[in-house]
């Protein structure tokens, strides 16, 4: 049975580690093991044996912010162990840190051989999915060098630098080759009757470009101590439903979640931001959807997240049309995606700056409207407004609404097929599973457009005091309102289509996109308590949530990525849309459904479960590739908290 691995996050750091706390270098797994910064392995090899074995586990090592085990040597009942081991882990800013404390079982002097393997391969993120691909890395070359307190590994490859340092306090009393290229750190321990021994190991992580001077952290204790507290900051003030206590729980696990996956930006100025990251383990960078959406989802409890993702997404917003690095980007257009790797930094990847997103520009649009209505503080729509002006620009003109109607978006080779929050290859489909060819116009982004223009438009009268530009976009918005229900509108079904296609051909799958024409306020009121009634369907909700795509299709399957799973965060934009349209039992039927699948799996929410029905799994199905920590679905019990109140 393949061991589990257990998620450490803090910032732009995050390590995974197996119910012994070791870390083997697996690749092609679901989720492989190791400490990862900048998109980077790190650690690739972290493994402890004594007296030349590996110990198992009395108690492995559970969820939480640190990793804690209790190990004994192999043996029977006959024959007690020897000694314990006590073993914590924690990750910081770049750093990993571990404490090992080994205690004497036996009356009598014991001698214990310890040691800790460690290696790091420097692997990109980007060569650990499980897609088949393959990368060149010509030049690179790696080192070893045994340091008095550890050793040091450091890659190379031209320009590119990192490097990874473990020290250990005690220092080793030998640090031995494998032949794997690994180094074996030994201790020999002599334990008096019933006595201990203690040892600290300090991994920091060099990647590249990293200038800043990094504190060494003391213990995993003390990382403990600082998260906690961070989480604690977080958490604090926020009103919780008294009458709803599982919704408060995922709120406040929400919410100390939210505090550990923010990462490093840069604003317009140079000024340092903290931003939501998306996730952990695939997506701990800034995703310009992803972050969009959670800040929107937190904003009438935690507006600085907005406050920070605006300025971050400006400062990246394209300026010129694409080339080799930026191979989809064009004037006004949001960032999709930001990335530091090997990978990305050489153009193997193309997602250093990715612009393959339709629907990052009208969110970035949507928040800067919400955040100044909520907040009443108009400061960024005036400093931001020339990038609003130029997102406005981008949707009119590149995006397509123009010359086509809508937003459009066509395949990226090399990059994304498809450029809406379902981005995975087949995930706009018809019914029967045909995908969508030729540019499409997807539903979901038509909405945002929608919101977008009419948001931006009274930015236009209130804080820009600019008439003719205000009532221009209103216009613009009242006319994608009457083609969309003109042109996406199946009467057969009576529900908007996923898509249309290059054609202008309705992709006619029933999706949960629909929902968020809700959220939107796309729709008029028939159509939107037609749509809000036909989500909440059996073949729709499964009761743990809205599919995203309704069972009984042909294309429906519950494992899919996009054709049949349950999304937090799609869920949360459903039910606000549901409450927008006056639909509140409905918007109480998701938010039970999903504060019920939180609690099953301690109040965390995962990116996406599987489309199983409730009726026939007492439990929610995980899906097998899920990010175990997801910011938007970290924020979704706060949207459910706005949608619903404590009810």
């Amino acid at each position: 049975m393949t061991e589990r691995h257990h998620l450490l996050a803090y910032g732009g750091t995050f390590a995974a580690v197996g119910d012994r706390g070791d870390i083997s270098g697996v690749r092609g797994a679901t989720s492989p093991d190791g400490l990862f910064v900048r998109d980077a392995r790190h650690l690739s090899r972290w493994q402890l044996t004594v007296d030349g074995a590996v110990p198992e586990a009395l108690t492995p090592v559970a969820d939480g912010d640190s990793a804690r085990c209790v190990l004994v040597p192999r043996g029977g009942r006959d024959e007690p162990p020897a000694y314990t081991l006590f073993r914590e882990q924690a990750v910081g800013d770049s750093s990993f840190v571990e404490s090992l404390r080994v205690a004497s079982n036996r009356p009598v002097p014991t001698t214990v051989r310890l040691a800790v393997t460690a290696d790091a391969d420097f692997t990109d993120q980007f060569e650990l999915r499980s897609d088949h691909r393959t990368y060149t890395k010509p030049g690179a070359v790696r080192r070893r060098q045994v340091l008095d307190h550890g050793v040091e590994f450091t890659y190379q490859r031209g320009e590119w630098r990192s490097r990874t340092t473990v020290s250990a306090e005690p220092p080793p009393d030998a640090v031995e080759e494998t032949g794997t290229g690994a180094r074996r750190m030994v201790w020999t321990l002599d334990l008096e009757p019933h006595g201990t021994a203690e040892l600290t190991l300090r991994v920091i992580a060099r990647p590249h470009g990293e200038k800043r001077a990094l504190r060494v952290p003391r213990s995993p204790a003390a990382l403990n101590e600082q998260l906690i507290a961070a989480e604690g900051r977080f958490v604090e003030g926020v009103p919780f439903p008294t009458g709803w206590p599982e919704l408060a729980a995922a709120c406040a696990r929400g919410l100390a979640d939210l505090a550990s996956l923010q990462v490093s930006a840069t604003g317009p100025d140079g000024e340092g931001l903290r931003v939501p990251a998306a996730g952990a383990p695939w997506f701990l960078t800034l995703l310009g959807r992803d972050a969009l959406l959670t800040s929107l989802f937190a904003l009438p409890y935690r507006p600085q997240l907005a406050a920070a993702t605006l300025p971050a997404l400006a400062a990246t917003q394209a300026t010129a049309t694409g080339s080799d690095t930026d191979p989809v980007a064009q004037p006004g257009k949001i960032v999709h995606e930001v990335r530091h790797g090997e990978l990305a930094h050489f153009g193997q990847v193309p997602f250093r700056r990715y612009y393959g997103s339709v629907d990052a520009t009208p969110l970035f649009l949507v928040l800067l409207g919400a955040y100044v209505d909520f907040t009443g503080d108009t400061a960024p729509a005036r400093r931001l407004e020339s990038h609003a002006r130029a997102a406005i620009a981008w949707m009119l003109d590149h995006g397509g609404l123009t010359t086509r109607g809508y937003l459009v978006y066509r395949a990226d080779r090399g990059g994304l097929a498809n450029q809406n929050w379902k981005d995975s290859p087949g995930a706009i489909c018809s019914a029967d599973g045909t995908r969508a060819s030729g540019p499409v116009m997807a539903a979901g982004a038509q909405g945002y457009a929608y919101d977008a223009l009419r948001r931006t438009a009274w930015l236009a009268r209130t804080v820009w005091q600019d008439e003719t530009y205000a009532a221009l976009l209103e216009q613009t918005a009242a006319d994608v309102r009457d083609r969309f229900q003109r042109d996406f509108w199946m009467p057969e079904h009576d529900f908007p289509a996923l898509a249309l296609d290059g054609e202008g051909h309705r992709v006619d799958a029933l999706a949960s996109d629909a929902g968020h024409l809700l959220w939107s306020g796309l729709l008029d009121k028939e159509y939107g308590e037609l749509v809000g009634r036909r989500l909440l369907e059996p073949d729709f909700f499964s009761g743990w949530g809205v599919r995203t795509l309704a069972a009984g299709q042909p294309a429906y399957h519950p494992l899919s990525y996009h054709r049949g799973s349950v999304w937090p965060h799609d869920n949360a934009l459903i039910a606000l849309g549901l409450a927008r349209y006056g639909l509140h039992d409905e918007a109480r039927t998701i938010a039970h459904g999903l504060v019920d699948a939180a609690n099953a799996t301690g109040h965390r929410l995962p990116e996406v479960v599987a489309g199983y029905g409730r009726d026939t799994h007492a439990e929610p199905v995980p899906y097998p590739h899920a990010c175990v920590r997801e910011s938007r679905s970290a924020a979704a019990p706060l949207a459910l908290l706005t949608a619903v109140g404590g009810a």
